[in-house]
């Protein structure tokens, strides 16, 4: 029982840790630093992702539960993955996307 309520309170951590990041990161003057935040923040949601295959693997929620949730999750990684590469353009990281092909 322990560790069932170990596991829950991580996955529920890791939750609260999303929205916040995101609104931390906002709230910053740089975009670097926005640019930061969105990373933890989705770092968190794979947080998540890797709580619940442990949780159906240890058998406490199914597997059909934990595809669900895995499917959301995988959802909610688009739109931060898509800022992340917006604000990895507008600060020219070159390193993370290289600049389009010129004719």
């Amino acid at each position: 029982m322990d560790q069932r309520y170990g596991l829950t309170q991580q996955i529920r951590r890791s939750a609260v840790s999303v929205p916040s990041n995101i609104a931390e990161g906002r709230g910053r003057r740089s975009t670097r630093d926005y640019r930061h935040f969105l990373h933890q923040a989705r770092g968190s949601l794979y947080e998540i992702d890797t709580h619940i295959a442990l949780a159906e693997r240890l058998g406490y929620c199914s597997a059909s539960d934990a595809a669900r949730i895995q499917v959301a999750i995988v959802e909610a990684v688009k739109p931060l993955q898509g800022l992340i590469a917006s604000l990895d353009r507008q600060i020219g990281d070159p390193t993370r996307y290289p600049p389009p092909a010129t004719r």
